[in-house]
């Protein structure tokens, strides 16, 4: 028996935790991680209510809008370079989302963000 209420709850726990990931509104917020070779500076992303994202100390990547679905993070925007506008859209993998801490995997690279107050 005691078997049994172990796997209960090891259930419940396992359920609770997976529907922390489609929370919209705890990935709502500004989220940064330091820039690759200048450390002392910062890039990310803001995601706000109604489904409205923007860049952070990137000028040429200017995110537009994003929306969850389950463990996936989808940011759509545009690319600005080269005297061209090219859109596009990011889907990534939500791998862990505290209050404070973004963990997202885009193909093979996984990224901490932090979440600024």
């Amino acid at each position: 028996m005691k078997t049994c209420k172990d796997f209960v709850a090891i259930a419940l726990l396992a359920l609770g935790s997976l529907s922390g990931c489609n929370n919209t509104s705890a990935l709502i917020g500004e989220w940064t991680e330091p820039v690759p070779g200048m450390e002392n500076m910062i890039q990310g992303f803001k995601l706000e209510e109604g489904g409205k994202a923007s860049s952070i100390n990137m000028a040429t990547l200017k995110y537009k809008t994003w929306e969850q679905q389950g463990d996936l993070l989808i940011l759509t925007g545009e690319s600005i370079g080269n005297g061209q506008t090219i859109s596009f859209s990011d889907t990534l993998t939500i791998k862990k989302a505290t209050q404070n801490e973004l963990t997202i995997q885009d193909r093979n690279i996984e990224k901490t963000y932090t979440r600024q107050k």
